[in-house]
């Protein structure tokens, strides 16, 4: 059993196929299939179901997991060790929520473990995020959901052990131009995968007509021409209610708030790095 088997039986696992998980590690195909074969052979057992649609984790996958992760983070851990170097927590984080809210969880750790190196990691999309931390790339990810198990706002989880904690709440509104009907209007919204549009279809149904605009500032530049309403968060509207550029409609069912979460492996919270961050996360003050 090698390290390198065991980084790609955990790419299979996350990415579902040997072709996605090849991408992932920059290998063949052939390559991915080949180790996975090796590995199964020095264990004596089959560690994924085939089927068309993918490949899911047998019992024996399952039990693996976490020892994969395990061995890996050791062996990262014994390489920082022996070369002398400082432990690096890898923290990813929604665009849309990095410069407003990740500064706050920075400026702590850097503060309280000033040992530590940081690198953060933005994407626009909820998915990058979940599969760098169900693969590792990132130790933990900032992102945000509704109250309820992890995923509840509707979004899928990749198949690894998953912890997340609840760090604030980011209030919505819903706006408008000044002068715009309160009823009736289209609702402004990005790709089906946003927080912000998932939090708006829970709200509406599918009764009210969607217009896609795109992103955060396309959508709320659209909402101000009067192009329709728009369910964004408070601190991306506050200047323009505050202006009236919009203004705050009132639905009939109140708008509850979208929570920022730091979601991580829940096999990987023993590591150094990873505890100062929620350490830090958690603690505000």
């Amino acid at each position: 059993m090698e390290l390198r088997q065991l980084r790609t039986f955990e790419a299979v696992v996350v990415h579902r196929t040997v072709t996605d998980a090849a991408v992932a590690l920059g290998l063949a195909p052939s390559s991915v299939s080949e180790q996975l074969r090796t590995l199964e052979r020095s264990l004596g057992t089959a560690l994924f179901e085939r089927s068309p649609r993918g490949m899911t984790p047998t019992r024996a996958g399952h039990r693996l997991l976490p020892w994969a992760r395990r061995l890996l983070d050791q062996a990262e851990q014994a390489r920082r060790e022996v070369a002398g170097t400082r432990p690096v927590l890898r923290l990813g984080a929604l665009e849309t929520v990095a410069a407003t809210h990740a500064p706050r969880i920075l400026a702590r750790l850097a503060e309280r473990h000033p040992d530590l190196d940081v690198a953060l990691h933005t994407d626009a999309a909820r998915d990058g995020l979940l599969h760098g931390v169900a693969a590792g790339s990132v130790d933990a990810a900032l992102l945000l959901d509704t109250a309820g198990p992890l995923g509840e706002l509707g979004f899928a989880l990749p198949p690894v052990p998953l912890a997340h904690l609840d760090l604030e709440d980011v209030p919505l509104a819903l706006v408008a131009a000044p002068g715009s009907p309160a009823t009736g209007q289209s609702l402004l919204v990005n790709a089906s995968a946003c927080s912000f549009r998932l939090a708006a279809d829970r709200l509406f149904g599918p009764e009210v007509e969607r217009v896609h605009t795109g992103g955060v500032a396309t959508t709320r530049a659209c909402a101000e021409r009067g192009l329709g309403m728009a369910l964004l968060p408070e601190f991306a509207v506050r200047d323009q209610l505050a202006t009236g550029t919009l203004r705050r409609l009132t639905p009939a069912t109140p708008v509850p708030p979208l929570h920022l979460r730091l979601v991580w492996r829940a096999d990987r919270e023993a590591l150094p790095a990873v505890r100062d961050a929620l350490y830090a996360a958690a603690s505000p003050h």
